[in-house]
């Protein structure tokens, strides 16, 4: 019998007698973007001395509750290392007043800006009291949270150095092709400074996490303290933020997923303005096209979005949307399925127009949507 894979989500929050970071490495002595480098025979090492003073080291504390002790995370021994040092295990109250204990965690992030914004995952920072950076020259600064989005994974936040910091740039992931080299660099088990390479394994990864799942599978070494770094193109450009792994261990088994930078710096651009994302609606539910509906509506292919209702005034029933119709593309980008149109229309602004390509009786039709706001609404 199968099961499904372990898709894991690093827990940010260890026992603080277990996670710590050091951060090594040294500043480079001018403050440029990463510049563009190809690969050489030799490795990776240019390309890393360039990036590598723009990844950062996250370490953040919260108060801990129960459901924030999960056996399954722990090491193997600590249940007795616990009891010798009296500290709480799952179940057991916490101090001697039962006050909670501290918790600390670590993850990964990278400076996009001179200023000292810097993108990681919402699940790093995701309840925290205090967040820690460590740039690569082991200084230490207070991080402000100024905006998450857990329905990508991802977040924003700043730190103020009082002087310009190293930068890296966004790359194309929407170029990138299954078998290109990659590096990510993070702070796995908080070790510090790690560099690991590898291939695209795979694109447009769903893997159950959320909606707008699209991600990037590579078989880059990540682990635990690698959440939210950097995966970098062969031009030292970020294409992807690591993100989850699949695996029986809790460890790296060459399985693991980027959020796509094309996904990344659109929401990221959108926490900078005022710490929120919107996303465009349309008012609709939808399901996929079968083989079956393919061959009752006379389609060549089981590919679309098959439109099953349209809710009373909203953007798709102003602008004339019918049930029954297979929307097939948004502003030309295809949609194959369901998950596609879902993407495609919340990556879009609300109040922005998207030509909708679709399928009516089979023949083929376009029309134009002024999109709404999405809320809780799946389309």
């Amino acid at each position: 019998m199968q099961t499904r894979p372990d898709f894991r989500r690093w827990p940010a929050l260890m026992l603080g007698a277990l996670m710590g970071a050091t951060a090594v490495g040294a500043l480079a002595p001018t403050v440029t973007p990463a510049q563009a480098y190809s690969v050489q025979p030799g490795g990776y090492a240019d390309l890393v001395a360039r990036v590598s003073p723009a990844v950062v080291y996250i370490e953040v504390t919260k108060k801990a509750d129960a459901a924030d002790f999960n056996p399954a995370d722990l090491p193997p021994g600590f249940e007795d290392f616990a009891r010798r040092f009296g500290m709480p295990m799952p179940g057991q109250p916490f101090g001697p007043q039962g006050e909670a204990p501290q918790m600390q965690g670590v993850g990964t992030g990278f400076i996009i800006s001179a200023s000292g914004d810097i993108v990681t995952n919402n699940h790093v920072v995701d309840g925290s009291e205090t967040v820690t950076v460590k740039l690569a020259d082991g200084t230490s600064l207070d991080a402000k949270v100024v905006g998450t989005d857990p329905a990508t994974d991802l977040a924003l936040i700043r730190v103020e150095a009082g002087h310009d910091l190293p930068f890296v740039e966004w790359g194309d992931s929407a170029s990138l092709r299954v078998g290109q080299d990659v590096v990510a660099i993070g702070n796995p088990f908080g070790l510090g400074n790690t560099v690991t390479a590898g291939i695209v394994s795979a694109l447009g990864r769903d893997i159950g996490s959320g909606p707008f799942d699209n991600y990037i599978q590579t078989d880059a070494a990540i682990n635990r303290g690698n959440s939210g770094g950097p995966l970098f193109d062969a031009e030292g450009r970020v294409v992807g933020i690591n993100t989850a792994i699949v695996s029986p261990s809790g460890g790296s088994v060459g399985i693991g997923f980027a959020v796509p930078s094309e996904t990344a710096k659109a929401v990221i651009a959108d926490l900078g303005g005022d710490g929120k994302v919107e996303r465009g609606w349309l008012g609709v539910s939808i399901q996929p096209v079968t083989e079956d509906i393919a061959a009752a509506l006379g389609l060549d292919a089981a590919k679309g979005a098959l439109i099953v209702d349209v809710n009373a005034d909203t953007p798709a029933a102003r602008a004339g949307l019918k049930r029954g119709d297979v929307v097939t593309a948004v502003d030309g980008h295809v949609v194959d399925s369901p998950r596609d149109l879902t993407r495609l229309i919340a990556t879009a602004k609300p109040g922005a127009e998207v030509k909708l390509d679709f399928l009516r009786a089979g023949k083929p039709t376009e029309l134009a949507v002024t999109l709404g706001q999405r809320g809780d609404q799946p389309a």
